[in-house]
């Protein structure tokens, strides 16, 4: 191969061409004869590697190698053949220009060492992508550990690049930084917390994608898309999307709505305000005429009845309604409630229901109802809420019970 160093040169100078100009010419005409020889060999083993993945990829059962072919896996360790013929016919390309040759080998080095990241960076989307694929996996935050190893070899490969330009040892290189690593710690303090806090994430098991979440902080409602070493992105139910820091999943309280979408019911948790001068106690009268009231119909009955006898057995004075015991519109009105709540076809018989009573208001009593929806979507959860508040609101009335609200212009109208 030493021959070949002057062939062209000895040619020139045979020919009357000055020294200097021959060597110059030697050079240029050895440094394109390997950029096409480096080219060609590059665009051949491409070819073939990729056809080889390509067959061997229809074959198989799994998609591991075809995401290897998307990531262009085959395409990055193609280059590694080019690479190392051209640092193999550099000395002889520049046999008479040693600093060129030094220059030109380093940035090889160099670029060595980018195609060692590519080629691990693909592997590791390929890896991402595959796991993504399995069901246990697919929601776990695997984008941040790939982040964080790739960040490491990114800074290891940065480090690698300049020891190589600067003909310092590696080692070397590298205990020297250590009078500069406070100030990496403060360039990289926001990925060293979402590292963290990915893990943490990760192992509580704290969100996973697709997890419906509330961050009121940071105006979230809505779904999980994305989990990264420093961001958690989420799509909001109108479409927009919101980046939250991913260490403020810990530092933060935040409401996940897994819980909910897990469970066998969506729950319904919701007052009535109602009206305290329309709450009264039920004449004879007043109740033979709610009995006409299906749903409560043997309630009253029964309640009637044991009410009769508890004020007979007491000798209680019943000319005023407030002595012995006695039934009221809104005691009534919650039966009711509770009533029709079990026997909605909406609402799930094995979870809690209940109307319950909270402590007066300025608004009016609250009677509010529990329960839980046996369909969880949105929409239909929202249209069974509304259907079961538009039978109650509408039903007070036979109840002589009013709903509270705030006056307004017509109210004063004569």
């Amino acid at each position: 191969m030493n021959n070949y160093k002057h062939l062209l040169y000895d040619y020139l100078v045979s020919v009357g061409t000055s020294e200097i100009t021959a060597k110059y010419l030697n050079m240029l005409a050895l440094l394109i004869v390997l950029l096409l020889i480096v080219f060609i060999v590059d665009f051949i083993i491409r070819r073939l590697i990729r056809g080889t993945f390509t067959q061997f990829a229809s074959k198989t059962k799994t998609n591991f190698d075809d995401i290897l072919i998307t990531n262009k896996v085959p395409r990055n360790i193609a280059h590694i053949i080019p690479l190392l013929i051209a640092l193999e016919f550099i000395p002889i390309v520049f046999f008479d220009f040693p600093s060129f040759e030094n220059i030109v080998e380093k940035g090889l080095q160099v670029f060595a060492i980018v195609l060692t990241l590519w080629i691990v960076r693909s592997l590791l989307n390929t890896l991402k992508d595959y796991l993504k694929t399995l069901p246990r996996l697919k929601d776990k935050p695997i984008d941040s550990y790939i982040q964080v190893f790739m960040i490491f070899a990114w800074l290891a490969g940065f480090m690698s690049a300049i020891a190589i330009i600067t003909d310092i040892p590696f080692l070397k290189f590298v205990t020297g930084l250590g009078a500069i690593s406070a100030v990496v710690i403060l360039v990289f303090k926001d990925t060293i917390l979402g590292f963290v806090a990915s893990i943490q994430v990760s192992i509580n098991d704290m969100v996973r994608i697709g997890d419906w979440i509330t961050f009121e902080k940071y105006g979230a409602d809505g779904d999980v898309i994305e989990i990264n070493l420093a961001t958690v992105k989420v799509q909001n139910f109108d479409k927009t999307i919101t980046t939250i820091p991913t260490y403020a999943l810990i530092s933060d309280s935040f409401k996940n709505w897994r819980g909910m979408t897990s469970s066998d019911g969506r729950r319904i948790k919701r007052a009535l305000f109602i009206k305290q001068d329309g709450v009264k106690y039920l004449t004879d009268s007043e109740v033979e005429k709610l009995k006409d009231i299906q749903l409560i119909s043997s309630y009253l009955e029964a309640r009637q009845s044991d009410i009769k006898s508890y004020n007979a057995a007491n000798n209680t004075n019943k000319k005023l309604l407030l002595n012995g015991r006695n039934l009221t519109n809104l005691g009534v009105f919650r039966k009711y409630i509770d009533s029709y709540l079990n026997q909605h076809p909406a609402i799930n018989k094995d979870m809690m229901i209940m109307a319950r009573q909270l402590a007066p208001t300025t608004q009016g009593v609250p009677l509010e109802i529990y329960a839980f929806s046996s369909d969880k979507r949105w929409e239909n959860y929202e249209y069974i809420m509304s259907d079961i508040f538009d039978h109650l609101i509408a039903a007070l009335t036979y109840f002589n019970l009013e709903i509270f609200e705030l006056p307004s212009n017509s109210s004063f109208n004569p």
